[in-house]
């Protein structure tokens, strides 16, 4: 850890599939400290996402009693003082719910429930509720209460589902938010990329609009959350970092393969068979759609956190980032009723020098691929995002530092454009989490 402080996060979560193995790296990453979960709505309803925290740590829980030797890799697993663990919205803003059971299953965690009997816990009697403590306040006060008590800009809120919780914080508090909270991190939207849950939009924001256009879309300075504090991993940058299944069966359990062929307990150690049960049915869901990987959406965030403390200073009001890490400046806004369009980030490609062709920057998007060589044809450079080949070096913020950073007035949202590289990821993810080099 190289003597760093470790930074104080709020886990603001609908745990899935992809948000469970969050966690999992969260707990094993001495980086961080868990201070809160805010269980939301959204991958299921709010109360099978509540149960998902005790499965997981339960799975860690009998990892360690089997491999005492192993209890110094989760360094967030049994903390001095327990993580608190809240109830948050059952649904957004406005409108009605709208679930990602299609892909997470009826628990939320690929059906396990029924598949796989012996990972479900009795809340009542888990021996594993000492390592959090479930409290009865709502995710607001939670979360009003841990940035009240903690030094100013300290805490890092990380969003890994809807953000109907943060949205509320912010009607609520606004000023205390503004006063205390140190980053926010949210895995959320898709700019220059198909949606994942419809052609246009992210789940997390499809699942309430309303709640991501009131905190990133302010209407005046006294609205929304302090954007030079807000970091969106949007499915742009997250979709390319993947787990691939052929590396888990080589690294993690060679015995993994679907729902035809159940994990079985024995011969392995329960924090492998959790999550081999938990991926079988999402390796048959990812195969469908054409690749034998799962998209690491919510663990980029995480690592995101670790990686970006809020002490790292802004750069003319962007956030500031570590080396490797570099966020840019995008203008959108966020359609919350359309029929067909709920959820999307709309982007003004007139004027946005950032995202791929069709604007008043395809003059200069097709000189540079004339420049490269590339040809376009009859759709020009629909298929290139411009951002690779003309970014404007003025809308970045990387963690060296840019040049010109002041001739440019700052707006809109930071959204993260590169990370070191899914490779690192993955090699982390693996080590981390299963122990494996």
């Amino acid at each position: 850890m190289d003597g760093r402080t470790r930074t104080p996060v709020i886990i603001d979560t609908d745990p899935g599939v992809d948000d469970t193995l969050a966690i999992l790296f969260a707990i094993a990453s001495p980086e961080l400290e868990i201070i809160a979960y805010i269980v939301s709505f959204g991958n299921t309803d709010v109360h099978a996402a509540y149960d998902n925290i005790y499965r997981l740590y339960q799975a860690i829980g009998r990892h360690i009693a089997l491999h005492p030797e192993d209890a110094a890799r989760f360094p967030n697993f049994s903390p001095t003082v327990p993580p608190l663990l809240a109830v948050g919205p059952e649904g957004p803003l406005e409108g009605g719910r709208h679930f990602a059971q299609y892909f997470h299953g009826r628990d939320g965690l690929s059906n396990i429930s029924e598949r796989h009997p012996d990972l479900n816990v009795d809340l009542e009697n888990s021996s594993f509720c000492d390592n959090f403590q479930p409290v009865k306040e709502s995710g607001v006060e939670v979360a009003l209460r841990l940035l009240e008590s903690r030094p100013d800009r300290s805490i890092t809120y990380v969003v890994l589902g809807p953000m109907t919780n943060l949205a509320q914080l912010v009607r609520e508090h606004r000023q205390t938010v503004v006063d205390k909270i140190g980053r926010v991190i949210c895995m959320a939207g898709a700019l220059d990329v198909p949606g994942n849950t419809t052609s246009v939009a992210e789940f997390n924001v499809y699942a309430d609009p309303y709640a991501a256009r009131e905190l990133l879309i302010p209407t005046d300075i006294t609205s929304g959350l302090p954007l030079d504090r807000v970091i969106i991993a949007p499915l742009d940058i997250t979709s390319n970092h993947e787990l691939p299944f052929p590396h888990y069966c080589q690294k993690v359990d060679p015995a993994f393969k679907s729902t035809a062929q159940p994990s079985n307990a024995d011969g392995k150690s329960p924090l492998v068979h959790f999550t081999s049960s938990v991926f079988e049915r999402t390796r048959e869901i990812m195969l469908e759609w054409g690749k034998d990987a799962m998209e690491l959406h919510d663990i980029v965030a995480i690592w995101c956190a670790i990686e970006n403390p809020p002490e790292i200073n802004p750069v003319r009001g962007l956030p500031g980032m570590s080396t490797g890490w570099v966020v840019a400046q995008r203008t959108f806004d966020i359609e919350r009723t359309g029929e067909i369009t709920r959820g999307m980030f709309v982007t003004d490609r007139r004027e946005e020098t950032t995202t791929y062709a069709p604007g008043a920057n395809r003059a200069e998007v097709q000189a540079q691929l004339d420049l490269r060589h590339l040809g376009h044809g009859l759709l020009e450079s629909t298929a290139l995002p411009a951002r690779v080949n003309i970014e404007d070096p003025t809308l970045l913020a990387g963690g060296q530092g840019e040049v010109g950073l002041e001739q440019k007035e700052r707006k809109g949202v930071a959204c993260l454009v590169e990370t070191p590289g899914p490779s690192v990821l993955l090699q982390l993810l693996t080590r981390r989490v299963w122990g494996i080099q």
